[in-house]
C-alpha cells in the first residue's frame, strides 16, 4: 500500500491547480480518498470528531448487502436450472449466477460514478461516497433479465434526477435506487412486471420450460388467485422463489440488518415499526377479507416481494428517511401500512414496496417538523406551567 501512496503523491501535482490534468482533481481526488483516509479535517464551524465517517458508513452498508448479494447470484442459477430442468450443483448454480448478475453491478457503477464525477468537474466539490451503496442497490431491485443499456439509463436518471438537481448527496429527498428502479417500472413496464422477466432461461426459439414450472413470483401468483403452485413459507423465508435479484431472501436480509443494526448504521426504530406497520395492516383486511390478498395470514406479506429487503436497506436510508426519534417510527409505520394499501387494493401492482417508500421520502420532512413543533409545545407547558403556579402564591 505504501508504494500505492507514494505513486498518488508523485503524480497528485499534475492534478492540483497548476497542473497538466488540474480539470480532472476532482476524479483524482475520488479515488486518492478512497483507497485512503483524507488529510483534511474540519476546521470551523461547531463539529464532532468520531471515526465513522461517510466513508465507513457506506462501506458498512456494503458489506451489509454481500449476504443478499451473494444469495442472488447463486438463486438467479439455481432458478434457470430449476426452469430448463438441467442439472447442475451449487458451484455451476453460483457460477451462471454470477456471469449474469456481475455486468449489471459494473454498468450501474460505471454508468453512475461517470455522473457524478462529471457533476464533481463541473461544479468542483469533492465526489461523495454515496453511490458506492447505490451503484450496489440499483442491481438488486430489479430483474436479472434487465437489458444492460436500460440499467444504465435508470442509474443515469436516478443520479441526475434524484441527487445532483437537490445538490448531491445528503440532499436528495427520493431514494435514487428506488427512483431508478420505478423510473424502469414506468418506462419500460414489460421489462419489470409478467412472469417471464423473473428467470434468465436463456432458453433458444422453438425450447420451451418443463412442464409445471411458473416464474410468477408469490406476489403475482396471489393477485392472479393462482394458488396451486404456490411456495411454502420455508421457501419463501428462505428466497428459493422467482423474483429481483436481491429480494427474495428474507434471511439473508436478516443477516444485513443485524451488521447495520451492530455498527449503528441502519434504524432499528424504522425495521421494527415497518413490520409494524405491515403486520397490523394484514391484520385489520383479514377481518373483512373478500378476497385471496386478504386471506393470507399478516406474515407472509413480510417475507414476500420486496418487503425485508425495503424494510431495512431502503427505508433506513439516513438521507431520505424522518430524522427525529419519534418521527422514525411514524415514518416506518405508515411505509408497512401504505404497502400493505397498495398489494391488496391496487391489483395492478402487486408489489407496494417501491412506492410506499419514495411517497415516505416526501413526507419525511413534514414528520420531522410536526414532531419537532410537538416537542417544542410540551416544554413550553413545562416551563409555563411552574410560573402559573408561582403568580398563584
Amino acid at each position: 500500500m505504501k508504494a500505492l501512496h507514494d505513486l498518488l503523491m508523485n503524480v497528485k501535482s499534475r492534478f492540483e491547480k497548476g497542473g497538466r490534468f488540474e480539470k480532472f482533481y476532482r476524479t483524482f481526488e475520488a479515488f486518492e480518498t478512497f483507497l485512503f483516509v483524507g488529510g483534511n479535517v474540519t476546521n470551523r464551524g461547531s463539529h464532532i470528531r468520531d471515526a465513522i465517517d461517510m466513508k465507513r458508513t457506506m462501506f458498512h452498508v456494503v458489506i451489509a448487502l454481500v449476504p443478499v448479494l451473494l444469495f442472488g447470484m447463486w438463486n438467479v442459477g439455481y432458478q434457470h436450472y430449476l426452469a430448463t430442468g438441467l442439472d447442475a450443483d451449487f458451484i455451476d448454480q453460483f457460477v451462471f449466477g454470477l456471469i449474469k448478475v456481475l455486468p449489471l453491478v459494473i454498468v450501474s457503477y460505471v454508468s453512475g460514478l461517470a455522473i457524478e464525477f462529471l457533476f464533481a468537474t463541473i461544479r468542483d466539490h469533492e465526489v461523495n461516497e454515496g453511490f458506492l451503496v447505490t451503484g450496489l442497490l440499483i442491481p438488486l431491485v430489479i430483474p436479472v433479465t434487465t437489458p444492460l443499456w436500460m440499467v444504465a439509463v435508470a442509474t443515469v436518471f436516478a443520479v441526475i434526477i434524484g441527487k445532483e438537481v437537490f445538490g448531491g448527496t445528503g440532499m436528495n429527498i427520493l431514494n435514487p435506487a428506488l427512483l431508478a428502479r420505478a423510473f424502469l417500472f414506468f418506462a419500460y413496464p414489460a421489462h419489470l412486471s409478467g412472469d417471464d422477466v423473473w428467470i434468465y432461461t436463456g432458453l433458444s426459439e422453438g425450447q420451451q420450460l418443463i412442464d409445471g414450472f411458473s416464474g410468477a413470483t408469490p406476489l403475482a401468483a396471489i393477485a392472479a388467485g393462482e394458488m396451486q403452485n404456490f411456495p411454502s413459507v420455508m421457501e419463501m423465508f428462505l428466497g428459493t422463489i422467482p423474483g429481483s435479484v436481491g429480494e427474495t431472501s428474507t434471511l439473508a436480509v436478516l443477516a444485513g440488518a443485524l451488521i447495520l443494526v451492530a455498527t449503528g448504521t441502519g434504524s432499528l426504530r424504522i425495521m421494527l415499526s415497518v413490520v409494524a406497520g405491515g403486520l397490523i395492516t394484514g391484520l385489520l383486511f383479514n377481518l373483512f377479507a373478500v378476497n385471496a390478498y386478504m386471506e393470507i395470514p399478516p406474515y407472509y406479506h413480510l417475507i414476500m416481494g420486496g418487503f425485508a429487503f425495503g424494510a431495512v436497506y431502503m427505508a433506513t436510508d439516513p438521507v431520505t428517511a424522518a430524522q427525529t426519534g419519534t418521527g422514525k417510527y411514524i415514518y416506518g409505520f405508515l411505509i408497512g401500512v401504505v404497502t400493505i394499501l397498495i398489494r391488496v387494493v391496487n391489483p395492478a401492482y402487486p408489489e407496494g414496496m417501491m412506492l410506499a417508500i419514495l411517497f415516505m421520502n416526501v413526507f419525511a420532512p413534514l414528520i420531522d417538523h410536526y414532531v419537532v413543533q410537538a416537542n417544542i409545545k410540551r416544554r413550553m407547558r413545562r416551563v409555563q406551567q411552574p410560573e402559573a403556579e408561582f403568580v398563584r402564591k
